[in-house]
């Protein structure tokens, strides 16, 4: 089950402090792979579409509770000048990325407060 829909089965279970948690935990780190894929329908056949060579990707993951930053760069992307273009893809598919990861706080926010408040006007259980 991916995250998205462990998220939506607790809203549906009411059990919003787990929701909560759980779309916590995923919007601390983002991801962005930019490759080249390759044209030989054989080579691609053999390669998983989510692993691309090394050599010929770009790589960053960005933490926000660590505060990291890492870029991993391919050998044939710095050599090659063809590669250029999705070079500057990819710093802008980063960019977009910390824009996302900042509204995704922003919503993370907004979903507290609903919580606390949610919380607060649950009727207090009395022990007798």
């Amino acid at each position: 089950m991916t995250a998205l829909e462990e998220f939506k089965q607790k809203i549906r279970e009411r059990k919003l402090l787990e929701a909560f948690t759980l779309a916590a935990s995923e919007a601390i780190e983002l991801k962005i792979t930019t490759w080249v894929s390759s044209s030989n329908l054989e080579t691609q056949a053999i390669i998983a579409k989510d692993k691309p060579f090394s050599e010929s990707c770009l790589r960053t993951r960005i933490n926000l509770v660590n505060g990291e930053i890492n870029n991993e760069i391919g050998s044939e992307v710095i050599k090659n000048q063809d590669y250029a273009e999705l070079k500057k893809l990819h710093q802008e598919q980063v960019k977009k990325g910390r824009e996302t990861i900042l509204r995704n706080l922003e919503s993370l926010q907004k979903m507290f407060a609903i919580l606390n408040n949610t919380l607060a006007e649950m009727p207090k259980s009395s022990s007798k």
